[in-house]
């Protein structure tokens, strides 16, 4: 998942989603998607925490360059 965007991620996530709620796969087709997802949503989490405390981050550089 090098390189991957966050968008990217999520859109594929919901292609898995859909097609496992479809069904008319296999089993082992539903587990290799499975993973696939679990992989997918742990990057996609992974990105949200970075860029929350990106954000908290540049927030507090932000209140104390106003305090100087």
């Amino acid at each position: 998942m090098e390189q991957m965007q966050y968008e990217t991620a999520v859109k594929r996530l919901e292609e898995i989603v859909a097609a496992l709620e479809k069904g008319g796969i296999t089993l082992d087709d539903s587990v290799k998607l499975f993973e696939e997802g679990a992989s997918l949503a742990a990057f996609c989490s992974k990105a949200l925490k970075e860029a929350e405390l990106k954000i908290t981050r540049l927030s507090a550089a932000g209140e104390n360059a106003n305090e100087e």
